[in-house]
């Protein structure tokens, strides 16, 4: 599969995300350091709308139950968190991110 151009540099400001639908697929695009990192933009454990987490570092934290995830591996690193307890979600999926003069471009897995 090839790459695919989503967006551009400058339509996500450092250390922000920003979600885009790809083919059927929403994608949240994080922009870290200037580093660019793609993952499923819906929580695994309930589907919670990511763009609208909380980024702190490389962390992403989910609106719903507050289920946290790295953005650069898509590892589940904490929760969800259901009142008094702790349950744990499925790892994100993640998409290889390549940049081209201001141009992000992911490549969708078959």
């Amino acid at each position: 599969m090839e790459f695919k151009e989503i967006a551009k540099t400058n339509d996500i400001s450092p250390n922000t995300a920003k979600s885009f639908n790809v083919d059927g697929n929403e994608i949240l695009i994080v922009n870290y350091n200037g580093s660019y990192y793609a993952v499923q933009a819906k929580c695994t454990h309930m589907g919670g709308d990511l763009s609208k987490g909380k980024l702190e570092n490389n962390t992403i934290t989910c609106p719903r139950h507050s289920s946290k995830f790295d953005i650069t591996t898509g590892k589940n690193l904490e929760g969800p968190k259901i009142g008094p307890f702790r349950g744990k979600a499925k790892d994100l999926r993640t998409y290889e991110v390549k940049v081209e003069d201001d141009a992000i471009m992911i490549k969708l897995k078959g």
